[in-house]
């Protein structure tokens, strides 16, 4: 029998609190969850700083592609003798599901952000690399590793196929939505998913909903609006994240100025050169990271010493409503007044934006779109979501940003109440 079609002698399951069971036959499957690179996904939050907000958001990448792997599973097993749906592509399926999320760093976006990286660019290194998921995928056969790679990269010939990783409605949201409320302890993310497969189609270049099964598509939506802003964008967490990244920022630009570390930065110094290899990069996760934190905040540099000590025992700054595009001036003038206190304004004066589109209709050639969800009528005529749905149609296509202006609350209380700067900069923050 081909690798490609080998079965275990019997299933293996993981227990799951979100699916309930995480069901695996294919052997190839199998050898994938088991490689080195898969496992680190152990030592990766999904969430990132999100657990200093909420203290159950602990869970990993690894649960969230068992998630996804699952999800898909069971679509393919739904399509199975459907129209358009070609039972070769299964495995493809299973396995891009399974290794979406391969690239990821520590602490993901803050950490490509300050270093400059793409996790996609590593998703694909790893996949085509010299690693242990490479061997297994070769194993299949030798076009196995790029076909995967191109699905999760979004440029794999049956659109179907990418259309179950990435689209408006699929698999890796589906899983991370309720996964994530799950953990954090919200209501917002749960959703109706049992009944979103059930009425699921596979046209020729993507997933399609029948209209009957409109309803629970509209709370899929609206549970992704509700997390984005109550979890993903929670003000507390983006102030994890702001000092996490100024953390990054300030041991890079010590190693920039030959700085003598106490104990150098081993894991950090390719990251700080701007040159990791695939190699270095798989070597530093979070359990590292956190280990430097702490070590740190030894430093005799006050910056970084005190940027970990707030990260580690969680002392975050406080945050104000501030958009800077309507209020620069006082913007400038806290820059100046905060360096006449001797606070340094690049590391404890920060702007943070977010914005998010819940929903959009899909724009022909631009790029990162994901392919909207279209709705199968009766009649086998195909209409675009918002079109028939008022809900949908009320927040598609809006843009919503937030901004908020991050600063060492517990450092302006403790200067003198005599002192004129600080008497103006709370004017400033606080009228």
């Amino acid at each position: 029998m081909a690798y490609r079609d080998e079965q275990l002698s019997e299933e293996k399951v993981f227990k799951d609190p979100v699916h309930r069971y995480i069901h695996v036959r294919d052997q190839v499957i199998w050898d994938l969850i088991g490689t080195p690179e898969f496992q680190r996904l152990r030592r990766i939050r999904q969430l990132g700083t999100c657990y200093l907000t909420f203290h159950g958001a602990e869970h990993s990448r690894f649960n969230h592609s068992l998630g996804v792997y699952e999800i898909v599973r069971r679509i393919a097993s739904n399509f199975t003798d459907r129209p358009n749906w070609d039972p070769k592509e299964r495995l493809l399926c299973l396995a891009a599901a399974l290794l979406h999320d391969l690239g990821h760093g520590p602490f993901s976006h803050s950490f490509e952000k300050v270093f400059k990286l793409d996790h996609e660019d590593f998703t694909q290194a790893i996949l085509l690399g010299d690693t242990k998921v490479n061997e297994v995928l070769n194993k299949v056969d030798k076009n196995f590793a790029k076909d995967v790679a191109d699905v999760i990269n979004k440029t794999y010939k049956n659109k179907l196929v990418v259309s179950l990783i990435s689209s408006q409605i699929d698999a890796d949201r589906m899983d991370y939505l309720q996964r994530d409320a799950y953990f954090t302890g919200v209501s917002y993310g749960h959703f109706d998913m049992e009944r979103i497969l059930r009425v699921m189609r596979p046209m020729e270049d993507q997933v399609v909903v029948k209209e009957s099964g409109m309803h629970a598509v509209e709370d899929y939506i609206m549970s992704r609006y509700q997390m984005y802003w109550q979890v993903y964008f929670h003000p507390v967490t983006r102030s994890a994240e702001v000092i996490l990244s100024k953390i990054l920022h300030r041991a890079k630009e010590l190693y920039e100025k030959d700085y003598t570390f106490k104990l150098e930065p081993t894991h950090f110094l390719s990251f700080f050169k701007g040159e990791p290899t695939l190699s270095e990069y798989l070597g530093l996760d979070e359990s590292i990271a956190l280990y430097y934190f702490q070590m740190w905040m030894q430093e005799d540099d006050e910056i970084l010493s005190d940027l970990c000590d707030r990260f580690v025992n969680r002392r975050l700054f406080k945050y104000i409503e501030f958009n800077p595009n309507s209020q620069m001036a006082e913007w400038m003038e806290l820059y100046k007044l905060f360096q006449k206190a001797g606070l340094n304004p690049d590391y404890y004066l920060v702007v943070d934006s977010s914005s998010d589109l819940p929903y959009d209709f899909y724009r022909p050639g631009e790029e990162g779109e994901r392919l909207p969800i279209h709705l199968l009528l009766p009649n086998q005529e195909l209409k675009e979501l918002s079109r028939l749905s008022e809900i949908v149609e009320s927040i598609s296509g809006k843009k919503r940003t937030d901004h908020k202006l991050y600063v060492p609350q517990d450092v302006l209380d403790n200067m003198s109440s005599r002192s004129k700067t600080k008497k103006r900069i709370m004017e400033i923050l606080y009228g």
